[in-house]
């Protein structure tokens, strides 16, 4: 497994170059497979990505490893070349871990900050018991609802296409796993959590939910993949950064 990052190139999990060039992501993905490190900005869809670069490296078969929305940011993990894509589900089922803003007292129709906030109202003085309580309940397996502007499907169809058109979604529980969470900080009305969940999990509908448990509703108004199991995203590159590399290279 070959794995380009800040740290260089990685051939099981063991640097054999610090730095690198196109030409050499080129060779490796045509040779073993490649898979790539990007910090994802706010903003740039996850499809966005695969398309920047596949523009910087003319290859042509490139996919990712777990969708982030387009709000979030964070380590998003691409395939390079028809052999990295073909394992790429060994990183889709590793765990994830998540750093989480959730706005206390409104709600979204995306439980995200996607729209504007409904249903508002004085959050009060919730104390730090009553947090820690209710959020701890959440940890290990539990079954969530996915959010209805999500790519979850419904009759053949991602539900966000019947959400926008304001068409009724019926979507089914979900069995995920929830490894570990805690509340980082209070700063009501928000709080932030650090999160550690399965694949499929749906921070956004957390978030929702923690706000019904409370009885304010809540929405998940920043977020930020840290980790997909052991890989980081202190070693991914920012999108401008490996522009830069593919401007430099020879």
């Amino acid at each position: 497994m070959v794995i380009f990052s800040k740290k260089g190139i990685l051939i099981d999990n063991k640097i054999i170059k610090k730095e690198f060039f196109i030409s050499d992501l080129l060779k490796y993905s045509e040779d073993f497979g490649v898979f790539l490190l990007i910090d994802k900005p706010k903003d740039w869809t996850s499809f966005d990505i695969v398309a920047k670069i596949r523009n910087l490296t003319k290859i042509k078969k490139i996919g990712h490893a777990g969708t982030l929305d387009p709000l979030a940011t964070g380590l998003l993990i691409l395939a390079l070349g028809r052999k990295a894509t073909r394992e790429i589900d060994k990183f889709r089922e590793l765990r994830k871990k998540y750093l989480a803003e959730i706005k206390l007292g409104a709600t979204t129709k995306s439980d995200d900050a996607e729209f504007d906030e409904e249903n508002i109202q004085d959050v009060g003085d919730i104390s730090e018991q009553v947090l820690n309580t209710t959020v701890s309940k959440y940890l290990g397996k539990i079954e969530q609802l996915p959010p209805v502007f999500s790519a979850q499907k419904v009759s053949g169809k991602p539900a966000y296409k019947s959400a926008r058109k304001n068409k009724d979604v019926e979507l089914r529980l979900k069995e995920v796993e929830i490894f570990s969470i805690e509340i980082k900080r209070i700063y009501l009305p928000f709080i932030s959590l650090k999160i550690e969940c399965s694949k499929g999990t749906y921070i956004r509908s957390l978030a929702r939910d923690i706000g019904k448990d409370l009885g304010c509703g809540a929405y998940l108004s920043d977020l930020r993949r840290t980790n997909i199991g052991d890989y980081r995203v202190e070693n991914s590159f920012d999108i401008n950064e490996f522009t830069d590399i593919s401007k430099l290279s020879v």
